[in-house]
């Protein structure tokens, strides 16, 4: 096993020692059992015991297998416990980052305001990641951290904390099955230096701004549609998905239901706001209601203005 992504985080070795103990326990009954099954099928075959003899019990005996499996659930219990307890004790001075997890994506909210749909955290240092679910059950899981919790919609005080080791680049996804694209809910978690982190999470600014000269505000409303998962639910070839595809969307007229009724809407920018914004308010006829969530908060009038540029790029 590589001893990089083994000591990963500071909650490898605890685990580890967990599971390894675990493991050579059940190995040991797999084991002792078949052969004392194979040497009973032996011992008194037929040919070799012809003649049924009773047997009577033995209190000492039961003492025995009662006690030894007993003593060693209590050894398993206290290695699982061991590595377990101190996952619900972050630090109080751990760097807090929000994760948000919605069908089919995550992305990640510093302190200072700035986003990411890749996890970038700098090396030794404590991090406590609050989970938010925007829709259904997710579960966030880095396996070569040792780490998974599941993310529950409206659950409060939803946390996991962990202290990366090594550098190095890791994968996070989802590990509870949450629809369709459940399988395509993954990421990355980029441990660098703290140096370079600090770098990292302070260029908002520039960052923002080498983005918008380089880029038409289509292909900046592409970026964002991407990192924010819409094309999970929508496709731009104009098969259907979860939701409509955006092939040809723009100006189009689109029969919609709102409460209980049906009505003709024209795709404009007042449409596409709202339904990024309110998206239960109209729903697209013969699709389910429900299934998108507000982006209220999460993207600005700018983010939403390049999107329907973006939109309009589709005929």
């Amino acid at each position: 096993m590589n001893s990089e992504v083994t000591q990963a985080s500071n909650f490898v070795q605890g685990v580890d020692t967990a599971f390894i103990i675990i493991l050579a326990i059940c190995f040991i009954f797999l084991i002792g059992l078949t052969a004392v099954m194979l040497y009973f099928i032996y011992k008194y075959n037929k040919k070799k015991n012809p003649k049924p003899t009773q047997i009577e019990g033995s209190t000492k005996l039961e003492i025995i297998w009662t006690i030894i499996p007993f003593l060693l659930t209590m050894l398993m219990f206290y290695y699982g416990w061991a590595g377990w307890k101190p996952m619900h004790k972050p630090p109080k001075d751990a760097m807090e980052v929000t994760v948000y997890g919605r069908m089919w994506n995550f992305s990640f909210e510093y302190d200072n305001g700035r986003r990411s749909d890749t996890l970038f955290l700098p090396k030794d240092k404590p991090v406590k990641l609050n989970l938010v679910a925007m829709d259904v059950l997710h579960s966030l899981y880095i396996p070569a951290f040792r780490v998974k919790q599941d993310m529950v919609p409206g659950k409060k005080d939803n946390f996991m904390w962990f202290e990366p080791q090594k550098e190095g680049t890791y994968e996070l996804f989802c590990a509870e099955y949450c629809g369709l694209q459940h399988s395509y809910m993954y990421t990355y978690v980029e441990v660098m230096k703290d140096s370079a982190f600090q770098a990292w999470i302070a260029d908002t600014t520039s960052v923002a701004a080498s983005v918008a000269a380089v880029e038409s505000p289509a292909a900046t409303g592409k970026r964002i549609m991407q990192n924010i998962g819409c094309f999970a639910c929508h496709t731009i070839d104009g098969t259907r998905l979860v939701g409509p595809s955006f092939k040809g969307i723009w100006g189009e007229t689109q029969t919609v239901v709102t409460g209980r009724d049906k009505r003709e809407v024209t795709v404009d920018e007042e449409y596409i706001k709202r339904s990024i914004f309110d998206p239960n308010a109209d729903i697209a006829d013969g699709y389910q209601k429900g299934l998108m969530l507000t982006y209220e908060g999460q993207l600005s009038d700018d983010d939403v203005n390049n999107i329907i540029e973006y939109l309009k790029t589709l005929k």
